[in-house]
């Protein structure tokens, strides 16, 4: 398990559904541990009810059916489907709304959706996903990728603590992959993936959406940053080196003339 677990980590997220197929196939005996621990790339499905899309992950599953945040029915229908309690429905109708502003601020388009469950623990569980298509045929605006996909997975953990403060536990999963195919920098593939996680205890004053957007707010910006420095700086330094643009070649080279 372990083994396969390191696999899954330096497998580009374009490739790991079929990586995830062949390891299920070789260890069937931890399948559900799998398929809880590995986050794949974001599929999207259209609620026909009420004719909006969302994003189907292992949250909103059951069996081969997924919930949708819009109208609470399962796709294909499913009866007696886990269901999260009426209070915390209410919730997560307000989190889709608010949810989908933030996508389009900080995104300029794609698709969100939030789901929340009850915890055992009284308190309970909120998953916050973003998928947005960069490519020229998908939803990126500006039409400069070939192909492009930005996957973003929040998980939160909220538990009661003291009178007036909440425990939040929030783990991240950020899977980046984009292909470019003109005449000026030729075809190029860049992929990979990050997780980060962070905890904090905050007052539930302000409400949970407020404590919760704040930290996903910040995490997205954390791992924006590594994602720029470890895939986009370290490409650029390698590409630097190996191949140094015309005008430094210049620099370095002396005239054989003034020899």
């Amino acid at each position: 398990m372990e083994a396969a677990m390191g696999l899954m980590r330096r497998m580009p997220p374009k490739h790991a559904e079929t990586a995830l197929s062949a390891l299920l196939s070789l260890l069937p005996e931890h399948s559900s541990d799998l398929l809880s621990q590995i986050d794949q790339p974001l599929q999207v499905l259209c609620d026909v009810d009420c004719g909006k899309e969302f994003i189907l992950c292992e949250y909103n599953r059951d069996a081969d059916s997924y919930r949708s945040p819009w109208s609470s029915k399962y796709h294909p229908p499913l009866e007696d489907g886990p269901q999260p309690s009426p209070e915390l429905r209410k919730l997560e109708i307000e989190a889709n709304d608010i949810f989908a502003v933030y996508r389009d601020q900080y995104y300029e388009g794609g698709i969100s959706s939030v789901y929340m469950w009850d915890d055992e623990t009284e308190g309970f569980v909120a998953c916050f996903l973003i998928k947005k298509d960069g490519s020229k045929s998908g939803h990126g605006r500006r039409g400069h990728l070939q192909e492009g996909a930005w996957d973003a997975i929040h998980v939160i953990e909220v538990r009661p603590d003291e009178e007036g403060t909440a425990h939040y536990c929030l783990t991240s999963t950020v899977m980046l992959s984009l292909t470019t195919n003109n005449e000026s920098s030729g075809t190029f593939n860049l992929s990979g993936s990050i997780r980060r996680q962070m905890d904090m205890d905050l007052s539930v004053a302000d409400g949970h959406l407020s404590n919760m957007g704040r930290m996903i707010e910040e995490m997205e910006g954390k791992l924006r940053n590594s994602l720029e420095q470890v895939y986009f700086g370290k490409t650029k330094e390698m590409v630097c080196t190996l191949r140094p643009p015309s005008e430094l070649v210049q620099m370095r080279l002396p005239d054989s003339r003034n020899v």
